[in-house]
């Protein structure tokens, strides 16, 4: 039922698009400029490559991220974020915001 909302409702949509346990944390890594995998991996060391290589092909199929290869050798491959995935920065922005006011609030155990 709930992704019978995808592309419906803008919740659903999202949830869809970032669902997994690292989506968000590989989102983020991306944010911050072009990364090849091996830096991506180094970041999420608890990450293994299966789990962080299909993440990386979802988040490409959604159009979030895109994978450039550079015919030089040795191959390099790196992941930035589309001009759609950009517009997820200030998300990031407001995530980060209210984590660290929400880390505070329960610092002083209000």
């Amino acid at each position: 039922m709930e992704t019978e909302l995808f592309g419906i409702c803008p919740f659903t949509t999202t949830q869809v698009l970032l669902q997994g346990k690292w989506a968000m944390l590989i989102m983020h890594h991306i944010s911050e400029g072009p990364i090849r995998f091996n830096e991506l991996q180094r970041k999420l060391p608890k990450m293994t490559n299966a789990t962080l290589s299909t993440q990386l092909k979802k988040l490409e199929n959604y159009e979030l991220i895109e994978r450039k290869m550079y015919n030089e050798m040795p191959l390099r491959v790196e992941y930035s974020l589309t001009e759609i995935g950009e517009k997820f920065r200030p998300v990031f922005d407001s995530i980060e915001a209210f984590g660290l006011e929400y880390i505070e609030y329960m610092k002083n155990g209000e």
